[in-house]
């Protein structure tokens, strides 16, 4: 269980900082700056590559919306739940822990502002509502899912899955980051919110329930239609 617990613990602390490092150094640097594509496509390949990584050890969930939805789907078992979203957690926090000692190192630093935190409203990138906010994360959760559990079904093709899921990965965020800086992931949410603090820390509670809903109505989609028989 340390093996797996550790595996999710890396896991995530890489898609932390790959994906979040990518939106707070390289998104807007001057004239080089990546974009929302390059910030998308850097989280895809954190999710791809620890898959591969420690998939094989773990599951390669990375984030409790999958744990969960997982469980939904009847492929988890709960007894492990809270033992790997706090693996979870950890991880993502000392990622963003670390972004933060190199962030204010910076010669003209004064404040870390968002620091790539998920929000809505006046903290959504392109000024959505909290409901459009909240359908989103729920629908781009919910696809997710159905791409993870779809990909590593017994039927799939074997050894593609970390592809597919974070290719996946990759086109949520090119969906969602003017929406709401993309989150689908409680976790990554909530290091990010953490530093930040203010306002998003009190908007954290959307982007814990939306994924985790859609996580987990996607595993039972999942479990009913599309599992082997």
């Amino acid at each position: 269980m340390m093996k797996k617990l550790f595996a999710e613990f890396f896991g995530t602390f890489w898609l932390v900082f790959g994906g979040c490092g990518s939106a707070i150094f390289a998104a807007a640097f001057p004239e080089l700056g990546i974009g929302f594509a390059g910030v998308a496509l850097a989280f895809g390949l954190t999710v791809l590559t620890m898959a591969y990584a420690v998939g094989h050890i773990s599951g390669g969930h990375f984030n409790p919306a999958v744990s969960l939805g997982l469980w939904a789907g009847g492929k988890f078992e709960a007894k492990e739940i809270i033992g790997y979203i706090i693996a979870q957690l950890i991880g993502a926090i000392a990622a963003a822990g670390v972004l933060f000692l190199i962030v204010s190192g910076k010669s003209d630093f004064t404040d870390i502002g968002g620091f790539a935190s998920n929000g809505y409203g006046a903290l959504s990138p392109g000024g959505f509502s909290m409901m459009s906010v909240f359908i989103a994360e729920f629908l781009l959760t919910l696809f997710f899912l159905l791409i993870i559990l779809g990909s590593t079904n017994v039927r799939a093709p074997k050894g593609f899955a970390p592809i597919a899921i974070g290719l996946g990965l990759t086109l949520i965020h090119l969906i969602s980051i003017p929406i709401s800086n993309t989150s689908v992931n409680p976790a990554r949410s909530t290091s990010q919110a953490l530093f930040a603090g203010g306002d998003f820390t009190a908007q954290l509670w959307l982007f814990w329930l939306a994924p985790i809903a859609g996580a987990i109505v996607a595993g039972f989609i999942h479990k009913a239609f599309f599992d082997k028989e």
